[in-house]
Order: structure tokens, then sequence, then C-alpha cells
């Protein structure tokens, strides 16, 4: 595919590498040379400097013969006129990322396509929503639905407890008898495993497991982790996610945010209902404890500054909150904030990248979830009639090693998929793979 973005910021630069890794023809435009310099060194692009509301530069870009255009620059305003003269100009697909939740209510919705725009993307709302899941399963450190929710992608790390401990895969499977989840893989130490009967699971393996409904409960008692209530909650930054969340949840628990300007936490106090705005610096350990930290059960870091946002989770935990969520931005941090004991992270970047992928994709794919943990996707393909995926039991189609099926949804049904599995026409069913099996397993659905 010939890809074009607009815009040489974290998102855009993230989003080029990613897609340049995929063999796509990518072009990136940015009014700011020093940016696309960098840019040409770290990855296989072409670069066009200029504005892209400039219609000369989007031409110079290539757009007539674009297959995708994906506006992520920092100013609302220019992506969603650069996308609208994108899909003028010629390109087939126009993305634009956009910071007003107003614009994807249903009814305005419809006057973006009618423009000509054929998907808005909010990352902060994605963000606040993510976040919502995970405290509503607090012994997760990502949670992603698939079908409405008839099967989950679950990650866990397992604790010195956990039945598991030292089985192998096999193991465990006989002994917990018919298994409505599926481990699909183990990070550990750096490297993703898509496990075999004969791997074991060790304490400290963060594990990803799809399950059905019927078997969430049963693959926690497995993992040694138990869910917790969350009734008093800490938010650290007045951020659009920090107050989305708060928004959510204020009506279920006891929520305090923390902000450091003074006249964004009287904004937001005038939003906020029932939550306690209170004006601070969140570096400052005495007023965290004086707030309550230690009484808090989840504490959730999103304030513009990653390294804030690790040690504030950091700091939370060794208070005793069960359950810590930071929002880190830089990439090289995800490693270190794990390491650190902070729960879950959260990434726009990633976050940008699981929305945008799966319009890269020639297969019919309904979603797609690009992980913090490790370098892999979980894919949900829709079954097209015919495909070679369904010519047979799972264990004879010769499916990539490097890749797994871990469920499929068959009308109300959701199944956790095994070697005997056959895959029938419009199936909806989840893959882990990781990045070196992308490109070959959508084949197998078409």
């Amino acid at each position: 595919m010939r890809i074009i973005v607009a815009g040489a910021g974290e998102v855009g630069v993230h989003l080029a590498k990613m897609l340049s890794n995929e063999y796509h023809d990518i072009v990136v435009i940015d009014s700011e040379e020093e940016l696309l310099r960098s840019l040409d060194s770290a990855a296989d692009v072409t670069t066009v400097n200029g504005s892209a509301t400039n219609i000369s530069a989007l031409n110079e870009a290539g757009i007539k013969k674009a297959d995708l255009f994906i506006a992520v620059t920092h100013f609302e305003e220019t992506n969603i006129i650069a996308a609208i003269l994108g899909k003028r100009l010629g390109a087939k697909k126009v993305i634009a990322r956009i910071d007003n939740y107003e614009y994807l209510e249903p009814n305005n919705k419809e006057i973006f396509l009618n423009l000509g725009i054929d998907y808005l993307f909010y990352p902060e709302k994605i963000a606040a929503r993510e976040i919502i899941g995970l405290l509503g399963q607090t012994s997760s450190t990502e949670y992603v639905d698939f079908s409405n929710g008839k099967l989950s992608l679950i990650v866990f790390k397992l604790e010195e407890n956990a039945p598991v401990i030292d089985k192998t895969l096999l193991q465990a499977t006989r002994e917990n008898g018919k298994l409505e989840y599926r481990a699909v893989a183990i990070s550990r130490e750096g490297e993703t495993i898509i496990p075999r009967g004969s791997d074991q699971f060790k304490a400290g393996d963060m594990v990803y497991v799809i399950s059905n409904q019927a078997g969430i409960k049963d693959m926690q008692t497995y993992s040694g982790k138990t869910n917790i209530d969350v009734h008093n909650l800490m938010i650290l930054g007045g951020s659009r996610i920090g107050k989305r969340v708060a928004m959510e949840l204020e009506k279920e628990a006891n929520v305090k945010l923390i902000e450091f300007d003074k006249e964004k936490s009287i904004q937001l106090a005038q939003v906020l209902q029932n939550t306690l705005v209170i004006h601070g610096d969140g570096r400052n350990t005495d007023l965290l404890l004086e707030e309550g930290l230690r009484n808090m059960d989840a504490f959730v870091a999103v304030t513009g500054n990653s390294e804030t946002n690790i040690l504030s989770c950091m700091l939370a935990k060794r208070m005793g909150v069960k359950k810590t969520i930071a929002e880190i931005e830089n990439l090289d941090y995800i490693k270190l904030a794990e390491s650190v004991g902070v729960d879950t992270v959260i990434n726009k970047k990633l976050i940008t990248a699981s929305r945008i992928f799966r319009f890269t994709m020639s297969t019919d794919v309904q979603a797609i979830k690009c992980l913090t943990g490790c370098e892999a996707e979980v894919i949900e393909f829709i079954v097209k009639p015919g495909s070679p995926i369904t010519k047979g039991p799972i264990k004879h189609i010769n499916f990539p090693k490097d890749a797994i099926i871990g469920g499929v949804v068959r009308g109300d049904m959701a199944l956790i998929a095994k070697g005997v599995t056959e895959i029938k026409a419009y199936d909806r069913v989840v893959v882990f793979a990781l990045p070196s099996a992308i490109n070959r397993i959508g084949k197998y659905f078409n």
C-alpha cells in the first residue's frame, strides 16, 4: 500500500516506522525539516517538507495514488482540513486524529463522513476507556474485549503462588479439564514465546490468555490473582484522559483528582460534580500521603510527564495500593515501568497504531490491538467463505508457528480454539501474532 502520514511528531513517527516494517510505501509530510531529517535516518520512508494543508505538498507526496492518508499532526483543525483535501485529491481512504469528544457523537460523525473523512479517532478517549476496563478487571495488566465481550484477551503476571508455576502447558490443561481459556503467549525476559505443550510457566512470566466469559474466573484462580473492587480511586493529572476516567467513575467510586495547574483545577471542579479536585503537585510525596494515598484501592497517573507517572506509581505500590496504572509516552520506558512494579502501562502511540493498523490489512479485520508488554498484535478476523482456514481442523492447515488461534465466535457461542477445531465461514477468529507472522496470516482468512 502507498500510505501518506501527515505529521512527524511522536505518533506520526511511530506509525511511519511501524508501517515501513510491514513493507508499505510510506511518505511523511511535515513543515519542520529537522523532524523529517531525524525520521529519514531512522526509517525507510520518503519525506516531504511542507504543510499537510498545502495542495502542492500533498501532490508532491503522491496523494492521487495514496491508498491511505493518515493525519496525525498536533493540531485537530489541520488534521481535519488535510483529510478532506486528501480525499478530494484522490486518496482512497482518509483518517484524522481529533481532540474533541463532541465530534464522535453519532449525529456529528455523519457530518465528517459526508465531508469524505472515513474515520476519526481520539486517542485520549480510547485510553480512558482502556483504563476504565482495567479498573473493572484489576487482576490483569491488560484487558481487551473482542466480539462485544464474547472473547477477551487478558494479560497477567504470574505470582509465586500461582498453581501453574513449573508446570507445562500440557500438564496445566490436563489438570484443569475442559478449559474456557487458552494461553496464547508468554513474555519472559524480553522474549515473547508462543507456548507449545512442553513449555513451562515460570514465576514472573507475563501470560497472554484468550478467554470466554465462563473462563475468566477460573483463569484468575490458576494465575494466583484476584480481582479487587475499586471503591477509592486517586487520579494524578487532569488531562483529557484523567478527566474522562473521573467522569465515568465518579458515581461508582470515591474519586480524588490532583492537578498541578490552578486554572485547570478550577475548570475540572466545575465539571466533575462528584470528584474531589485538589490543586497540588503530584511529585510531592507528602501531599499524596496527606490526601490518603494509603487508603486507595487504585492509583492512575496520567500527567504529561512519564517519569512523574512512573515514580508516583512506585510510591503508590510501596504504600500498599493494589492497582497502579501509568500513562507512559516514551516507549523505551515501558519495560522499566513494568520492572519496577507498575501494574499497567497506557501508551497513546500504541493505541493509535491499534486503531490504524487494521486499515492497512487486505483481509476483513474487525479489530486489532498492538500490545504494550511485547512486540505482538492480537487481531480479530471475519472468515470469508472458501478461505484456506475453513479447509479442515486447525492442526491440519499449516498455520504459521509464530501465530496462534486463540478463540472463535460463532453466532452467540464463544469457543476456545483447539487443534481439532474447524473454522467456518463468517466466524470471528481471534489470532495472536508476532510481527514475523503479520504478513502471512491474512491469506488464511481471504
